[in-house]
């Protein structure tokens, strides 16, 4: 039944669906390396680690104190974010494409466009959410809900303490998609997809989605710690320079870097996922994606 309803949809509808099922596997999936890079990026220097031994230190001490299941804490904020913000981006990227691409493929220029509008649309919107995820992740904040969460943040902080962080959140990830989809739709441009066998091509692909979310996240990682801040202490810092600032005092250069392995493999990872999932539904369904 549901299968014939999904087929009766109209086209954006189906995208966003495909999308929000997409972003449903690759978020579970993923979810202790989000939380494992918030905690990295929010440690003392005294206490952090260095590379590889700081991630696996904090993952065996979240286990030890918080169980298994502690490296999911979060999750449920992760699932009203991803869920619907996945959704939102891949159906403002249909509309997009159907509007301004007639049968082509994006150049390199316009898959950065459309990539960075269609995460900004997106990020907006489910800004809210990601402060909530961002503060049960960082194991400071003791709330019983999304919805709870939501409320007292907008009763003790307002509509400010709702969408702290934006200009870092839109600087992080308007950039990340814009590149992602550049090398994405480019590296798939070089591979020779019509020749291969068509078990292949969702492995193809993957690989191509790996190769696009490194690079990705290498660029956009800084503003990505510089979010994290400001969204667990908003009341620390009221602009973006403020929080800038303070990392660079305590923490140097390489301050804008922590947590980058986590965040690149969860990333590179669940960016891979999301688009290999999402073809192929769209294909199945008999739309270009």
């Amino acid at each position: 039944m549901f299968l014939f309803f999904l087929f009766q949809m109209h086209p954006v509808l189906k995208a966003f669906v495909c999308g929000s099922i997409s972003g449903t596997c690759s978020t579970l999936l993923f979810q202790p390396l989000d939380l494992l890079k918030t905690r990295l990026q929010t440690l003392q220097p005294a206490v952090n680690g260095s590379g590889r031994a700081g991630m696996v230190t904090l993952l065996f001490r979240v286990v030890r104190t918080e169980s298994i299941l502690g490296l999911w804490k979060g999750v449920s904020a992760s699932f009203a974010r991803c869920i619907p913000g996945v959704g939102i981006y891949f159906s403002t990227l249909y509309m997009m494409k159907q509007k301004f691409l007639v049968d082509r493929s994006p150049t390199a220029l316009e898959s950065v466009f459309l990539g960075a509008t269609a995460r900004a649309v997106s990020g907006i919107c489910m800004l809210p959410v990601t402060v909530v995820k961002t503060r049960y992740e960082s194991g400071r904040f003791g709330y019983g809900s999304v919805y709870g969460a939501l409320k007292d943040i907008y009763q003790t902080e307002g509509a400010r303490g709702m969408f702290s962080g934006l200009t870092a959140t839109l600087l992080r990830d308007a950039p990340f998609s814009g590149i992602y989809l550049m090398f994405y739709t480019q590296t798939k441009n070089l591979t020779p997809q019509d020749q291969l066998d068509p078990v292949l091509v969702p492995l193809l692909n993957f690989g191509c989605g790996i190769f696009a979310g490194i690079l990705a996240s290498l660029a956009t990682q800084p503003a990505d710690v510089i979010k994290t801040h400001m969204q667990l202490s908003p009341q620390k810092y009221h602009r973006t320079s403020q929080a800038i600032a303070f990392i660079y005092k305590d923490f140097g250069l390489i301050g804008f870097f922590r947590g980058g392995v986590p965040r690149a493999l969860r990333r590179t990872l669940m960016a891979a996922m999301a688009w290999t999932v999402y073809e192929q539904m769209m294909e199945k369904m008999g739309l270009k994606s």
